[in-house]
């Protein structure tokens, strides 16, 4: 998410600085970004002129302080409180009073982290949607602190970058994962239930419905362990049974299975095209 929003950001005009904890993952994010814009090219959508221009508009370190010169600062690190609000509140001391600080959280409040640095005022949610460069929402967050002035340029930044924003209150989930989390929640109580197979209630949705992919595609493609902490988060939230994850759900996130990014999930990616996954049901 980091390197997309990094991408997106250059590509529009941006001077873009990406910070990553370790040199080889800034290697690795600036890899990412020029297959990206490569395979742009391929398609028609990007000059190479274009692409030479975004690539030199970025730079990548691994220290905060690098970032003191920003106008907006956005955050996409893992979805832990304690980690992000460490690290807002280091570059509470070393950004100006005038940089806006937005987290691309999917589930917690931006009230929580406003509540770690002394400029409560100046920080918003930026919420985009993977992958960056080619999904069009943006959801922007105003808690019960943010200005209007702040809020306004963050909206007008979401634009900047080609971006249709949203305005969007600082609940937990927003708009598009407070819709989303309960359902892909639901297919997994229906393939508990026995309702039917994961290939059938994915082709169901599929054509049924319209959507681009079905609900075990979709979690896979997440991640299973990053639905499971949302999922934990939004309950915590709102002590609801529909943001619980399911018993199948906390299984295979401690048997490994997250989906694309371990080989299995739902599906087993070990073979083309991937075949639903034995679960013992």
């Amino acid at each position: 998410m980091g390197s997309g929003i990094a991408q997106v950001a250059a590509q529009a005009g941006f001077a873009t600085v990406l910070r990553e904890v370790s040199d080889a993952l800034g290697q690795r994010a600036r890899a990412g970004i020029e297959k990206t814009l490569a395979r742009g090219i391929e398609r028609g959508k990007v000059t190479a002129e274009a692409r030479d221009q975004a690539l030199g508009r970025l730079s990548f370190t691994t220290q905060l302080a690098d970032l003191r010169d920003c106008d907006v600062v956005v955050e996409a690190v893992v979805e832990d409180l304690g980690v992000k609000n460490q690290m807002w509140r280091e570059l509470d001391s070393i950004c100006p009073a005038h940089t806006i600080f937005a987290s691309n959280t999917s589930s917690l409040t931006i009230a929580a982290m406003a509540a770690a640095t002394t400029r409560a005022d100046r920080m918003v949610g930026l919420h985009f949607f993977n992958p960056v460069p080619l999904m069009k929402l943006v959801e922007v967050v105003r808690t019960v602190t943010t200005s209007q002035a702040t809020f306004d340029r963050a909206f007008a930044f979401a634009r900047a970058l080609g971006k249709e924003p949203i305005a969007a209150k600082d609940n937990s989930g927003f708009v598009v994962n407070l819709l989303l989390i309960p359902y892909m929640l639901d297919a997994i109580r229906a393939l508990e239930g026995g309702v039917a197979s994961i290939a059938d209630i994915d082709k169901a949705m599929q054509l049924g419905t319209g959507h681009p992919m079905g609900p075990f595609t979709l979690l896979d493609f997440v991640g299973l362990d990053t639905t499971h902490r949302i999922a934990d988060i939004m309950f915590d939230e709102y002590r609801e049974k529909r943001y619980a994850p399911p018993p199948l759900l906390r299984r295979m996130v401690l048997a490994g299975m997250y989906g694309r990014k371990s080989g299995k999930g739902f599906y087993d990616y070990s073979q083309e095209p991937p075949v639903p996954s034995e679960l013992g049901l």
